[in-house]
């Protein structure tokens, strides 16, 4: 496989890890206020969520810093999918006659 489809994977691969990641957080953050103990929540969330990302950049990025980059980039871009995705409605503006 050459390279430049080995990168498209390496980004679509840290896209899906960065999906996994920040809808993991968006989701812990809902569910932390009927926790019994909220804080341990987390931890649990971010140690699970951190060794699942840490681990799929390991085996995609491998001896590559490029497709390490182009991970990176996936997972930098799935932020700002998540972000727009989970933003709450904007609230209409009301303007006096």
């Amino acid at each position: 496989m050459n390279e430049y489809a080995m990168l498209l994977l390496s980004g679509g691969a840290g896209a899906a890890l960065g999906l996994i990641f920040f809808a993991g957080l968006w989701w812990t953050v809902r569910r932390a206020g009927v926790a019994a103990s909220p804080g341990l929540f987390f931890l649990a969330s971010m140690l699970l969520r951190s060794a699942a990302v840490l681990g799929g950049f390991y085996l995609v990025g491998g001896a590559h810093w490029q497709r390490l980059l182009a991970c990176l980039l996936g997972f930098t871009l799935a932020r700002a999918v998540v972000l727009r995705a989970t933003r709450p409605p904007a609230a209409e503006s009301v303007h006096a006659p």
